[in-house]
């Protein structure tokens, strides 16, 4: 269940405009248009709504690979935004951080995993919890 979390301020003080293809970059044949630049865009602008509510941390495990996020991956996290039934939250169990789907069922709080070789997370009444906050985007290393 547990992944470390290496938790880094997302700064938001300065602009780096870079440009955007516009034609989008083919993964079929090549596409001679792709000169074509459609503008600039900066990342902090578009990963970062809320800069003082918003940090970056480290993906450790492969508890949610079939969700796009792997091991080394690099998580935004928002912790103003309300949780909610279907969202990936950061979240505290235990004493120990894990990054999972949220499920709300009768039965109370599910966290839910995207790997068939881990299992469901239940929340009891007797579980030190508490969702740290809403992953908004996975910044992928290859």
């Amino acid at each position: 269940m547990s992944m470390v979390l290496e938790i880094l301020h997302a700064e938001d003080n300065f602009h780096l405009e870079l440009p955007v293809y516009s034609n989008g970059i083919s993964c079929g044949m090549p596409d001679p248009q792709y000169e074509s630049i459609g503008g600039k865009m900066d990342m902090n602008k578009k990963l970062i709504r809320n800069p003082l509510t918003t940090f970056y941390a480290r993906v450790s495990g492969q508890s949610m690979i079939d969700d796009g996020i792997s091991d080394g991956d690099l998580l935004v996290i928002d912790r103003s935004l309300e949780p909610e039934d279907g969202k990936i939250a950061v979240c505290f169990v235990d004493g120990e951080f894990t990054c999972k789907r949220i499920k709300l069922k009768r039965d109370g709080i599910w966290l839910m995993p995207a790997n068939v070789d881990y299992r469901p997370i239940h929340i009891s009444e007797e579980s030190n919890f508490q969702i740290w906050g809403i992953v908004t985007h996975v910044i992928k290393s290859f």
